[in-house]
């Protein structure tokens, strides 16, 4: 039985590691990248530049059913949540990406588009939106409720029942402890010990993680 469709928008790592994510349940067919000088990612599968790009495939193609992925991390959670709603409007089928090694508990919510990789958890009554990416190792507690968009870096922890507002990340490491709300736009840093609350377009890091900048303020320069 031949195993439905699926193309990735974004070149680069995180369309690597989704490739071996869906290896047993998809074809991967196509991906697509916004960027002229990103290089193809696999020597398998055809490379297209654009929205462009898109449209001459998709004439070329047969008119059936495929799903889609936005294989696009970091703090660009917006971006991947536009370019999702761009692609379904299209007519694409939102996936939902699960790793085999991965634990999502029965009573979870998983928004389309979402992807939870290699050992990561996504506990009970958990709510994840739209887009959303659970990095490897990483881990959303009881009662979590994520927004659209939101990244869960490799090793971050969310404890019970915190609140992540749209397009936020959570970084490398980083652990937020239990009710605390972050808020939209947000980015927690690399190994950072949330414990108050954070207002949206924040930036914060260390322990305990206090806030260093908005997000559409230039960084801080470290000498």
């Amino acid at each position: 039985m031949s195993r439905p469709g699926m193309i990735f928008w974004g070149g680069t790592g995180q369309a690597k590691v989704l490739r071996e994510l869906i290896r047993d349940d998809f074809e991967l067919q196509a991906v697509f990248d916004n960027s002229p000088t990103v290089p193809a990612p696999f020597a398998d599968i055809p490379l297209f530049r654009g929205w462009d790009g898109f449209l001459e495939w998709r004439a070329a193609r047969p008119p059936t059913p495929c799903y889609f992925l936005v294989a696009i991390g970091g703090d660009r959670g917006k971006v991947r949540v536009e370019i999702h709603r761009q692609l379904a409007t299209a007519g694409l089928l939102a996936a939902v990406a699960v790793h085999r090694t991965a634990f999502v508990a029965d009573n979870a919510t998983i928004g389309p588009g979402s992807q939870i990789l290699a050992n990561a958890a996504v506990c009970v009554e958990a709510e994840l939106g739209m887009a959303c990416i659970v990095n490897t190792g990483a881990s959303v507690d009881h009662e979590c409720r994520l927004g659209d968009g939101v990244h869960v870096a490799p090793g971050a922890h969310l404890a019970g029942e915190v609140q992540v507002g749209d397009f936020s990340t959570i970084g490398v490491g980083a652990t937020v402890l239990p009710r605390i709300r972050i808020g939209r736009h947000c980015v927690v840093g690399a190994g950072a010990v949330v414990t108050r609350d954070l207002p949206d377009a924040t930036v914060a890091y260390g322990n305990p993680a206090r806030v260093v900048r908005n997000t559409d303020e230039p960084p801080v320069t470290r000498g």
